[in-house]
């Protein structure tokens, strides 16, 4: 005889709950835990949640969700509660808020929650936070495992900033920014530098466009709100090229320069050097009050230009400024892009004259990279995947080992 009971489907195991006030005000939320895991989480009031995490089913939740909004906002104390609770029964959480004050999500953070999306959820938010918690612990994917990463000898990175900085439209700063940032990414084939490429061009940024990577939502929401930025909601931001590089894209609507002041600048590149072996900075074209913070931050700072009248002005009119406001010109890298070929002899004189003339050095020579430049722009790839024998490539390979090999005998002179 065949029992009845055994013709029934066992329930799905519950794995995930979200944790609000009243979760229907979250109906994205809904969507995108259904989108997830099916029928294989559930939803708890505070009150509710409170009592479930103090019995043994607690343990088989991977993750909550703690949603909340800015009527919530005097329940932080209980709130934090429930995040050290669920903390101490290695429950990981996810906190969704929507209108909230920078205080409170500041506090709530603090209190012990993994990570924090926005609301209403950009697209792929919560998916891309959930692969994340379920990746090895911060400490285990960051580890030393010999090269350049082991060159901090295990203790919290003190990251290598180099910004990029155009002194004229056109003159290639983007595409040496992108593809040095991925030469240095790709040094070695296992335990390499970490390396994050900074877009901090708010209104023209390209790197997103370099790379073939989306303009995420949640970019604006973390510059918009960096005094409660941490290091798990910067990671969040960030999107990943071929698993090698890091890329904090500029923002998907054309903002203000000016909406970036000097503290938020040093939290976005303090937090990124905590992280990161190598730090590239795309900078914008126009000086703004916080390129003399990037500057002060940087250990070199590349200033691109061509061999033409207008590039000249330009950096003659940018050493002026810098040294009347005493500020360390001498960080300046001045790289000249298209220079001319070792057989052009006419060129070589009129890149010595511009130096002279200039009383700068131009310790960097990039060659014309034409068509290929454009063509690997256009496809979204390092000039590497694409023409990896171009004479550009190599010498932007050859800048990228040289940076390499000198911070790691740094590293270990230190």
């Amino acid at each position: 005889m065949t029992s009845s009971a055994a013709l029934q489907p066992e329930p799905a195991r519950i794995i995930a709950c979200t944790v609000s006030r009243d979760v229907q005000n979250f109906d994205l939320l809904i969507e995108d835990m259904e989108n997830e895991l099916g029928e294989a989480w559930g939803d708890l009031s505070f009150d509710d949640a409170a009592a479930f995490l103090s019995q043994p089913d607690a343990a088989e939740l991977e993750f909550i969700a703690i949603a909340v909004d800015d009527r919530d906002e005097d329940q932080l104390p209980a709130i934090g509660d429930l995040i050290r609770t669920a903390k101490k029964a290695r429950i990981h959480v996810i906190l969704i808020a929507e209108e909230v004050s920078p205080m409170a999500l500041h506090q709530l953070l603090r209190m012990g929650a993994d990570t924090f999306v926005p609301y209403p959820l950009p697209e792929n938010a919560l998916h891309e936070a959930i692969e994340n918690l379920r990746k090895p612990a911060p400490a285990a994917a960051m580890a030393p495992q010999g090269g350049a990463s082991a060159m901090l000898g295990g203790r919290d990175r003190e990251g290598v900033v180099l910004p990029v900085h155009g002194l004229a439209g056109g003159v290639g700063s983007s595409t040496l920014a992108v593809n040095l940032a991925w030469e240095l990414a790709t040094l070695e084939k296992e335990g390499g530098p970490r390396v994050c490429l900074l877009d901090l061009d708010l209104q023209f940024g390209s790197a997103s466009t370099y790379l073939d990577l989306p303009r995420r939502e949640v970019v604006y929401e973390l510059l918009s709100d960096t005094a409660s930025m941490d290091d798990s909601s910067f990671q969040q931001a960030l999107m990943t090229f071929n698993d090698k590089l890091h890329v904090l894209t500029a923002p998907a609507d054309m903002l203000p320069l000016d909406m970036l002041g000097p503290d938020d600048v040093t939290t976005i590149i303090e937090t990124a050097r905590r992280q990161f072996d190598f730090v590239i900075v795309d900078m914008p074209k126009t000086l703004v009050q916080w390129t003399e913070t990037v500057l002060g931050l940087s250990q070199v700072y590349f200033a691109v230009l061509e061999l033409d009248m207008r590039s000249a002005q330009n950096a003659l009119r940018l050493i002026r400024a810098l040294k009347s406001e005493d500020l360390p010109y001498e960080k300046l890298r001045f790289a000249l892009n298209r220079a001319p070929r070792f057989t052009d002899l006419t060129g070589k004189s009129r890149v010595k004259r511009l130096a002279e003339n200039l009383d700068i050095e131009i310790e960097l020579q990039l060659p014309e990279g034409g068509k290929a430049v454009v063509q690997a722009a256009d496809h979204g790839l390092p000039l590497s995947e694409t023409a990896g024998k171009l004479p550009l490539r190599k010498e932007i390979q050859k800048l990228a080992q040289s940076l390499y090999e000198h911070a790691r005998s740094h590293a270990e002179t230190a």
